[in-house]
């Protein structure tokens, strides 16, 4: 089992479970989608760009085997870049 944790700003946290369920997963509460063979727990942190500027961070961090992470995390990461984080 890997662990990796990736950080998106722009994005929220409903839309991170959708893209995630969108991509074989299913939200286990409101914080953890499980996949068929991989888990994403999600996290957020506001996080200050300039004195005036504030942005929600999410953090994610995936669990599974490799294989599946190398492709997971990149389409994963492709769509939420399309939604500006």
């Amino acid at each position: 089992m890997v662990r990796r944790e990736r950080a998106f700003r722009g994005i929220s946290t409903r839309l991170v479970v959708q893209y995630l369920e969108g991509l074989g997963g299913e939200a286990d509460g409101e914080r953890r989608v499980v996949g068929p063979d991989w888990t994403v727990d999600i996290d957020t942190e506001v996080v200050t760009i300039t004195s005036s500027i504030q942005l929600t961070e999410v953090q994610l961090t995936f669990e599974g085997d490799e294989e599946t992470l190398d492709e997971l995390i990149p389409t994963f990461a492709q769509k939420a870049m399309r939604a500006g984080g």
